[in-house]
């Protein structure tokens, strides 16, 4: 089994996504090539919360220029999960 911690790359913190806190969803950036089983196990080992759904999207990559050099940035994929209503809210700002 993968490392929890390769697979769960950062939160997604954005306007959107703090709403969504508020139903019990949280956003992650995840590994490409992770499924939705090894999300739930990576975010219930990380964070020792019980995740109900996941939910996955891949993120296209855009277009960038600098001058006149044109580039594109990386494809990503997002991962929305669902805590169950028993379980204990995810604190991103712990410690800061």
């Amino acid at each position: 089994m993968k490392n929890p911690r390769d697979i769960i790359k950062r939160p997604v913190i954005t306007e959107r996504s703090t709403d969504l806190m508020e139903q019990n969803k949280y956003a992650f950036e995840v590994d490409l090539k992770a499924n939705k089983t090894e999300i739930k196990q990576a975010i219930e080992e990380i964070f020792g919360v019980k995740v109900a759904k996941v939910n996955t999207m891949r993120v296209p990559s855009k277009q960038k220029r600098v001058g006149r050099f044109v580039g594109r940035t990386s494809e990503w994929k997002k991962a929305i999960v669902t805590l169950a209503p028993d379980s204990k809210p995810i604190s991103f700002f712990e410690g800061a």
